[in-house]
C-alpha cells in the first residue's frame, strides 16, 4: 500500500464495526447521562471554549451590561453611563487669580484670601464690598464621577470666577482692580453640589460667553491652581444670552460681541464635541427681570 493512503475504520469491515458499536454502549451504560457531558467535554478537548467556559463568559458579559446601563444607585442620575461626560480641560484664562500669574506687578491668588468661601459672589470681600450690577444668577453647579456610573461626589472644592457684565475681570481689569467679585469657593454636598449666586456675564470681544472653573480634590487642597483635578469653562446657553444682552441694563456691548462668534468658532470651546458642549452648558429658566436659576453636571474621572 502506497505510504501516501490513509487508513479509515471503513477498512476493516462489518466485523469492526459491530465491536466498536457495542463498547460505546457498554460505556455509555456504565456512566450514563453524567458520562455523556464527559464524552463531550473530552471530544472538544477540555479547552477554555467548552460549554462551562462559554457560560462563565456569557454570565460576565451580562453583568457587565448591566452595571454600565442600569439605574445608578449612589446618588447619581439614572440611566446609563454614556450620559455621564467628562468634562474637557481648558486654559483657565489670563485671569484666574489662581496663583498662576500675577496682576498688577504681585502674584494674583484669590484662593488663599480670608472670605473666599461662600455662595454668592456678586459683591467683593475684604477691603471693598462693592456688588457688581447684572442680571442675577443662581447656578447649581453637580460633580460627578464618571469612572463610577456618575456617582455623586461630596467633599470637592469648586472655585468659579467669571467677567462682569462689561466683560471686565476683577483684579486684572482697569475700574475693577482693586475688586474681587465674582469670585468664589465652595465644598460639594452630600449630592455633589453647590449653588452660586452671582450675575449673567457679559459677552467681550474674540471670546464665547463662558464662566470659568477649577475642581479641587478637598477645600484644603484649594490654594493654587497646580492642586486643581480639572480646569475647564461653562458656555453659556445662546437663547439666553440673546435674551439678556438685547435686554438687559449694561449688557449692550455684548450684542455685537455675541454676533461675531459661536461655540464652534470660538478659540476654548470649538475643539469640542457635540456632547462635550451639552454637556457644558447649563440648562436655565427664569427672565431678565427675575433673574435666572439652572443647573449643569460636572464630570470628572477620579
Amino acid at each position: 500500500m502506497p505510504q501516501s493512503e490513509t487508513i479509515h475504520d471503513h477498512d476493516f469491515g462489518l466485523r469492526r464495526d459491530l465491536e466498536v458499536m457495542l463498547a460505546r454502549r457498554r460505556l455509555l451504560g456504565l456512566f450514563g447521562a453524567g458520562g455523556v457531558s464527559m464524552l463531550t467535554a473530552a471530544c472538544s478537548g477540555g479547552s477554555s471554549g467548552s460549554a462551562a467556559s462559554d457560560a462563565a463568559t456569557t454570565t460576565s458579559t451580562t453583568t457587565t451590561t448591566t452595571t454600565t446601563t442600569g439605574t445608578d444607585t449612589g446618588g447619581a442620575t439614572s440611566g446609563s453611563s454614556s450620559a455621564c461626560v467628562a468634562d474637557p480641560s481648558e486654559t483657565n484664562g489670563p485671569y484666574p487669580a489662581d496663583g498662576t500669574n500675577t496682576a498688577n506687578g504681585v502674584l494674583s491668588n484669590v484662593l488663599t484670601q480670608s472670605g473666599v468661601v461662600r455662595s454668592d459672589i456678586r459683591s467683593s470681600f475684604g477691603a471693598s464690598t462693592t456688588a457688581a450690577p447684572g442680571v442675577p444668577l443662581a447656578l447649581t453647579i453637580k460633580l460627578v464621577n464618571v469612572n463610577a456610573g456618575c456617582t455623586a461626589l461630596s467633599g470637592y472644592a469648586i472655585y468659579v470666577w467669571h467677567c462682569t457684565r462689561d466683560g471686565l475681570y476683577s483684579l486684572y481689569s482697569s475700574g475693577v482692580q482693586n475688586e474681587n467679585f465674582l469670585r468664589g469657593v465652595q465644598v460639594t454636598d452630600a449630592n455633589g453640589e453647590v449653588t452660586f449666586t452671582t450675575i449673567f456675564p457679559g459677552c467681550y470681544s474674540g471670546r464665547y460667553p463662558h464662566i470659568h472653573f477649577e475642581v479641587y480634590p478637598s477645600l484644603a487642597a484649594a490654594t493654587a491652581q497646580p492642586s486643581a483635578i480639572l480646569t475647564s469653562q461653562f458656555a453659556m446657553p445662546r437663547d439666553v444670552c440673546s435674551t439678556v444682552y438685547g435686554s438687559a441694563t449694561g449688557y449692550s456691548a455684548s450684542v455685537t460681541n455675541l454676533a461675531q462668534v459661536t461655540t464652534g468658532n470660538d478659540n476654548v470651546f470649538g475643539d469640542n464635541t457635540s456632547a462635550q458642549i451639552a454637556a457644558m452648558t447649563p440648562s436655565l429658566t427664569g427672565s431678565v427681570a427675575a433673574g435666572y436659576t439652572g443647573t449643569v453636571t460636572v464630570g470628572v474621572a477620579v
